[in-house]
């Protein structure tokens, strides 16, 4: 008997069905799982370990004879599943002391992009910078995920960055982004492992007093004598000595990596663009040093200082400090100690001057 067309959909319509419940399922066992592995932690009031089973599978009654046997997993699907329930170590450019990390198990593949839609959508407003990492179960690593992520992932972490130039994290950013994932994992069947709110507040709070007390910027006016500094004679000088004039409306001198080491923008409230330099005379520029997001600060400060003095020489300028007073050779001795002593006292707390942690933190 032939089968009709409305017949064969309605077969592959109970087939979604049952893929859709058997997902649902697992997820559900995999968050009780967890449920009972949390209680499993708990030490009874007289500080007995609890007398329950470890590991108690539960068994069916069987009216009459044995109970069937269990069905023996393969060797590949025990290490798939194994795989899928130990979350790998974190990737390499996240840092618990800084970051606020938030591992997820999805009990079906995500696609990474879709994720980061559902997750943008949910955790607008967050105060922080948030980063997605995707596992790669074929080339065992993490990856960044973004908008057009297209491949797919059992775990992924999100890192809430718990400290930049604006102060700490705080518990309404932490309670946002936790509340947040709740919601964006519900749509993916996804379990999200939390981790304590105090202890990262408490690491936020100590991270940024470390942070205000060697966040310092150096910096030198060349301001003119008699006549102003003509635009188009001062970008010569200044590509010359190898910076380059940026969006921000500054030159930047900046290392192979392309990370800004000093920048010289305009003394006067006009911002440098490429298209006006003919026809714009200042009376001076400034030149600043960001010391703890440089490498070697001292070295880049005798570099910012040498094209200082070129650009005075060159421009009939002078070499002076905020308050009009020159450069002298105690003022720069005094500069280059507190350089040392400030990038010094990051690297004893692991954070090294100019280093991606470095650079997300003061930012």
């Amino acid at each position: 008997m032939a089968i009709s067309d409305l017949q064969m959909g309605l077969v592959g319509a109970g087939g979604v069905v049952v893929v859709g419940i058997f997902a649902f399922n697992k997820w559900q066992e995999r968050k009780h799982r967890k449920q009972m592995d949390a209680l499993d932690n708990v030490q009874p009031l007289g500080g007995e370990a609890s007398s329950r089973p470890a590991s108690a599978d539960r068994l069916e009654p069987v009216i009459g004879g044995e109970a069937p046997a269990r069905p023996q997993p393969s060797a590949q699907d025990v290490k798939d599943a194994s795989a899928r329930r130990v979350p790998p170590l974190l990737p390499v450019d996240v840092d618990e002391r800084a970051d606020w990390v938030v591992r997820i198990e999805a009990i079906e593949p995500v696609v990474g992009g879709r994720l980061w839609q559902a997750a943008t959508e949910q955790l607008d407003g967050l105060a922080k910078p948030l980063r997605w990492f995707g596992f790669s179960d074929t080339d065992n690593r993490w990856e960044l995920v973004g908008a057009n992520t297209a491949a797919s992932y059992h775990w992924v972490c999100a890192a809430l960055q718990l400290v930049d130039r604006r102060g700490p994290a705080s518990d309404g950013d932490l309670t946002r982004l936790g509340a947040g994932l709740q919601r964006m994992c519900d749509l993916f069947m996804a379990i999200p492992s939390l981790p304590a709110k105090a202890d990262a507040l408490t690491r936020a709070a100590d991270l940024d007093r470390l942070c205000a007390g060697v966040d310092i910027q150096i910096g030198v006016n060349v301001v003119a004598r008699d006549q102003g500094f003509a635009g188009t004679k001062l970008r010569g000088l200044a590509e010359a000595a190898g910076l380059e004039l940026m969006s921000d409306g500054s030159f930047h001198a900046r290392d192979e990596l392309g990370v800004s080491q000093f920048v010289l923008s305009n003394l006067e409230p006009v911002l440098f663009a490429a298209e006006e330099m003919r026809g714009l005379v200042t009376q001076g520029v400034t030149l600043t040093l960001d010391v703890p997001r440089v490498a070697d600060g001292v070295r880049v400060f005798e570099r910012m200082m040498g094209v200082a003095q070129q650009l005075a020489d060159a421009l009939g300028g002078a070499v002076v400090d905020d308050n009009r007073s020159p450069f002298g050779d105690k003022a720069v001795g005094l500069i280059r100690a507190q350089i040392e002593q400030f990038q010094g006292q990051m690297a004893e707390q692991g954070i090294a001057p100019g280093s991606p942690l470095a650079l997300r933190l003061f930012s």
